[in-house]
């Protein structure tokens, strides 16, 4: 078993279930047990550690690697530390099964800091280190709920010159990535009688031809609007919550909308594209955003001296998209011109069932130390 192997099978075993989705004081809540493992790994292999206050008992983990000169420039490699929940605690006893290693945590985002951590690691305990590029493991918490980790750091205003955000890319190299914004739209009506429901207005009824237009008309208007590497913005549904019991006409009814944007789209513009629809086809709904912070997509120029270098160094001609939202938005409003790389497919991320591929997972850790070991 080699070292990433080893590292992500321990990583696995130590929860680090973000709190927003478990009961308080829940013995598998918070990142800071990850934190202090890595920390305690990262330290023998001559790596400095500071810990970046965050949240109580979640903090950032920083662990740098000093070039043997004077540093000119600097590269974060930025996972995610916290998962979703778990559905049994099986999901923590690491479990492989051919090229698979399952776990909680295998694919999102747990192979990404194995592969990110073992590279600095292997470079700190080599003699190779580069001799001006300071070179940072960030391990970030609260992805999963508020990006609290990235913001923090973004707000802190330390300076890098490319950030490498560690999510499920299947190895490829994302310079983009869509946004993500949340909608509450509302329906009014006039409560009555179940047994004379012509005296009252149904919300969830009016509700019914909004959730029609959104699904239908509205989706299809969203894919006129092409981006060249994320295609078009799309729209789910994805709750309805609407009257009381059976014999009572609803005079209320509420949606929540996951709307996915484009570069060059914001909240704002996303909720007047919507009320503009809903008008149009005489529709009476009221729409909110619901998000406390704002999640807006990426776009990284692949022109950049060394974005331009980590796609040369991985053999990929032209930069490539993702459809999720992820730190690297916010690390990039903060300054940091930043991509998305890692091992592992969506299609198991969040599932009862995670797993991340071994092959994938050794293969991220050595595209990262060729990468790192091209800079001066």
């Amino acid at each position: 078993m080699n070292r990433t192997v080893k590292l992500l099978r321990d990583l696995i075993a130590l929860p680090s279930v973000n709190p927003a989705f478990l009961p308080e004081r829940h013995p598998h809540a918070g990142e800071g047990r990850i934190a202090e493992f890595l920390a305690a790994v990262g330290a023998q292999a001559g790596l400095d550690i500071e810990f970046q206050k965050v949240f109580p008992h979640r903090p950032n983990l920083l662990a740098r690697l000093t070039p043997t000169g004077k540093p000119r420039q600097r590269i974060l490699l930025a996972p995610h530390l916290d998962t979703v929940n778990v559905v049994t605690d099986a999901q923590l006893i690491p479990r492989t099964v051919g090229d698979r290693l399952y776990g909680r945590g295998a694919c999102d985002t747990k192979g990404s800091v194995a592969a990110m951590f073992e590279a600095v690691c292997e470079l700190g305990r080599s003699p190779g280190r580069p001799q001006v590029t300071e070179i940072i493991f960030a391990g970030l918490v609260d992805e999963e709920n508020g990006q609290g980790g990235s913001r923090a750091l973004a707000a802190s205003r330390m300076k890098a010159d490319l950030a490498i955000v560690g999510e499920f890319t299947q190895l490829v190299i994302a310079t983009a990535h869509k946004g993500s914004v949340w909608l509450d739209v509302e329906t009014r009506g006039q409560a009555a009688h179940g047994a004379l429901p012509h005296l009252g207005k149904n919300a969830v009824h009016e509700m019914a031809r909004v959730v029609d237009a959104i699904e239908t008309d509205y989706a299809r208007q969203l894919r006129r609007k092409k981006h060249p590497v994320l295609g078009h913005g799309t729209v789910n549904v994805g709750t309805i919550r609407g009257g009381t019991q059976p014999n009572i006409v609803p005079d209320q009814c509420v949606i929540s909308v996951d709307r996915r944007t484009l570069p060059g789209e914001t909240e704002a513009s996303a909720r007047r594209e919507l009320e503009k629809f809903l008008r149009a086809r005489k529709l009476n709904a009221r729409v909110a955003n619901v998000k406390l912070k704002p999640c807006p997509a990426l776009e990284t120029d692949a022109s950049l001296p060394l974005v331009k270098q980590f796609l040369r160094s991985a053999g990929q001609r032209r930069p490539q998209g993702v459809h999720y939202f992820c730190d690297a938005a916010v690390l990039a409003a903060g300054g940091i011109p930043s991509v998305v790389f890692g091992p592992g497919d969506i299609a198991q991320a969040h599932t009862a069932d995670e797993w991340v591929s071994l092959t994938q997972l050794d293969r991220a850790r050595a595209m990262l130390v060729q990468f790192l070991k091209s800079l001066p």
